[in-house]
């Protein structure tokens, strides 16, 4: 096909901006290559991705599903951001080892904590397998028919295409459903806690600074991976040894100066570059907007209660970073794209669009698409705004309403797979649900659904509302149901998944808590998603041939890149300062000064330990420092998004300078529309990185561990 032969950018961006896009590593030969090296690579395309030696690749695994990692040493140490690994810390910390608050490092291997659960997923290689996933496709009529036969296919290949017993065959589309490729990868299970910094270093500045720059976050934590004898994936077991990884990065402390080649490998996770006009319009009005005061509501509550206890703020910091991140990332977004004035350039390219379609001759085929966008957008914009209502408040951020949506599913099971496989999801929820109450506050959790209840009465469409929620009184409602429902508490939700199917179904039903989830979710099963389903498929399939025809009526030189779907990507750029307003302009460096100048004795975001400090007013940096500074951050043009925390910054050697761990505020925006003026990605310089390990936590350990390059080294 021949979006097969286009090597891959941005449409909206010019040709000679040479930077932005999610490049897939196995195609990266040609005119991909030939851009990196003008722009000050020193590498080859080879040395990055290839099945035949081992590559850069090979040391960029996936983090717990959803973040980047890079492997540092010979025996499977990895680097990643703090927040990727926040959740591992917070179930390790306790009020008498909170490692949270003072950090934690491993000074021997046998020290390392065992993280249950958390994986590190590498690829193997990469095939295009199109063909074989679109066989009997073309036929087919409907496109919920076209759906179900692309993911037999997937499935029976997943099955029947040759692995070893070790690995997994995974499958993704790209180009919005016109390609396919495979991804062999292994995923290692055995990952343990090495070192992190406390949260003053690891996660300074907290969520006032969260996409924000100038920024001073140490965003790092270190574990390591465990094999079998065999090197080959494996469970925890007392007995497995350090992973001997094929590839690691060499690390470099020479520094960086503006300008200079950067490179960043990951796993980005989702994109949608490619929306028409109308669907950003709704994103910056509807969408965005509602999500945001959902989540600012909750915030407000669970800051007010953290502030207050700590044991709250250790039950909830992890729940409430994730909560903020999201929320912060929509208010840039929102933004960004209005300082882009993204809505009107979607516009143009589309007017040039047509125009492309009519000299073709395509108007048969392509002349309806943007109509039907706009029928369709129109046509799902309140099942859209009702469906975000449901899912923040009743599946993400009101607890009580999140567990009991759990039940209801299980309940929906018995229904459409019957007893056993009820049986089986009651057991798994009642032996699982521990760690959910865990870090569970019911007087928090009841503030919270105050209000959340009540801004979904009051702002979701009312036309889809359960009967229940109609002139509701949200304080009444909040009584009735925390004085009288089980979920409450991890005692009560086993009691009511005590006894018989009979007995439990009753039991759910009888109960205050249980009765408002399930009419707030048999409204939405009913009312919302079905309609939404309908629309968004025909949304799908608009997409795939609006796709199909920017790839067929753009130039040979187009450089258009698939959206980013958790697959290994390679972006590139340079090192760079940018305006975000009028009469600002922001370098691309901060240091270890900056800390000082924001420091706040006593406040958990900003707050530094003395040891910090001590170094500080010494300047002893050891071999780290740079001209009486300590470097700790900086920004470059990287496209990178969600899934790319932790990623390593790469230089034109391809040695470790630093790793992702943010974007700028306003160039959130590049979920949906990159621009090369507005959109930089920020970096923690892997000097600082080095500084805290070896200077304030005294790692040796771990630093002899690592490849330095440097024109000296002295401590």
């Amino acid at each position: 096909m021949k979006f097969f032969r286009l090597l891959l950018l941005f449409v909206f961006v010019q040709v000679s901006a040479q930077q932005g896009g999610m490049w897939i590593p196995s195609l990266l030969n040609g005119m991909n290559e030939s851009e990196m090296k003008n722009l000050g690579m020193k590498i080859s395309a080879d040395e990055i991705y290839s099945v035949n030696h081992s590559s850069m690749k090979d040391a960029v695994p996936q983090f717990d599903g959803g973040c980047t990692a890079e492997v540092i040493s010979d025996k499977g140490l990895i680097l990643t951001n703090h927040h990727c690994g926040y959740s591992a810390i917070q179930k390790q910390s306790t009020v008498e080892h909170d490692y949270l608050t003072d950090g934690f490092w491993a000074y021997k291997m046998q020290d390392e904590l065992p993280s249950a659960g958390v994986v590190a997923m590498f690829v193997v290689r990469i095939e295009d397998v199109t063909t074989k996933v679109m066989e009997g496709v073309a036929s087919l009529s409907s496109e919920a028919e076209k759906q179900k036969k692309i993911q037999d296919n997937i499935t029976a290949l997943t099955n029947s295409l040759p692995k070893e017993a070790w690995q997994e065959n995974k499958i993704k589309n790209f180009y919005d459903g016109n390609q396919y490729l495979l991804f062999v990868t292994e995923t290692y299970k055995d990952v343990r806690l090495v070192g992190a910094p406390p949260s003053s270093i690891g996660k300074f500045g907290s969520d006032t600074d969260n996409w924000v720059w100038p920024r001073h976050t140490g965003d790092f934590s270190l574990f390591r991976i465990y094999a079998d004898k065999n090197n080959h994936p494996a469970a925890y077991a007392a007995d497995n040894v350090p992973y001997k990884p094929k590839y690691f990065f060499p690390i470099s402390i020479k520094g960086i100066k503006e300008n200079d080649f950067t490179m960043v490998m990951g796993y980005p996770g989702t994109t949608t570059e490619y929306l028409p006009a109308v669907a950003v319009e709704q994103i910056v009005n509807t969408s965005d907007p509602a999500k945001v005061e959902i989540r600012d509501a909750t915030l407000k509550v669970l800051d007010r209660f953290m502030r207050k206890d700590n044991a709250i703020k250790i039950q909830y910091a992890s729940k409430y970073s994730r909560i903020a991140n999201a929320w912060k990332k929509w208010i840039g977004e929102t933004k960004g794209l209005k300082k882009s004035n993204a809505v009107a350039a979607k516009q143009k390219f589309e007017a040039a669009f047509q125009d492309k379609v009519i000299k073709a001759g395509k108007q048969a085929e392509y002349g309806n698409l943007l109509s039907d966008f706009e029928k369709n957008y129109a046509e799902i914009k309140d099942y859209a705004l009702a469906r975000d209502y449901f899912n923040e408040v009743v599946t993400r951020n009101a607890e009580i309403l999140s567990v009991g949506y759990k039940l209801y599913q299980l309940e929906q099971l018995l229904s459409t797979k019957g007893e056993q496989a009820f049986t089986d999801r009651k057991n798994t929820l009642s032996t699982g649900i521990g760690d959910f109450y865990k870090d569970y506050n019911v007087e928090v959790d009841r503030t919270v659904f105050e209000q959340l209840i009540n801004l979904y009465a009051t702002k979701s469409p009312k036309q889809f509302l359960p009967s229940v929620l109609n002139s509701i009184d949200a304080t009444k409602v909040t009584t009735d149901v925390f004085d009288n429902s089980k979920l409450t508490s991890l005692n009560g939700f086993k009691e009511l998944l005590d006894g018989d199917t009979k007995t439990i179904i009753e039991k759910l039903n009888n109960d205050k808590g249980y009765q408002l989830v399930k009419a707030m979710a048999d409204a939405y099963s009913k009312n919302i998603a079905p309609k939404y389903d309908e629309i968004n498929l025909r949304n799908i399939a608009t997409q795939r041939t609006y796709m199909k025809a920017i790839l067929e009526l753009s130039p040979k030189s187009a450089r258009i890149f698939p959206d980013a779907n958790s697959t290994l990507r390679v972006t590139y750029g340079k090192v760079k300062s940018y305006k975000p307003n009028d009469g600002v302009t922001y370098e691309p460096f901060t240091y270890l000064d900056g800390v000082m100048e924001k420091y706040i004795p006593g406040d958990y975001e900003f707050d530094v330990p003395q040891k910090l400090i001590d170094l500080y007013n010494q300047k002893d940096y050891g071999a780290y420092g740079s001209k009486g500074k300590m470097p700790l951050a900086f920004i470059a043009t990287n496209h990178t998004t969600g899934g790319n925390s932790g990623s390593p910054a790469l230089d034109a050697k391809g040695n470790l300078i630093g790793l992702n761990f943010d974007r700028v505020w306003e160039g959130t925006m590049s979920d949906v529309f990159y621009s090369p003026e507005i959109c930089r990605n920020i970096m923690v310089d892997i000097r600082y990185v080095l500084f805290v390990v070896d200077k304030f936590a005294g790692a040796e350990n771990l630093i002899q561990e690592m490849k330095i390059i440097s024109t000296k080294r002295k401590r």
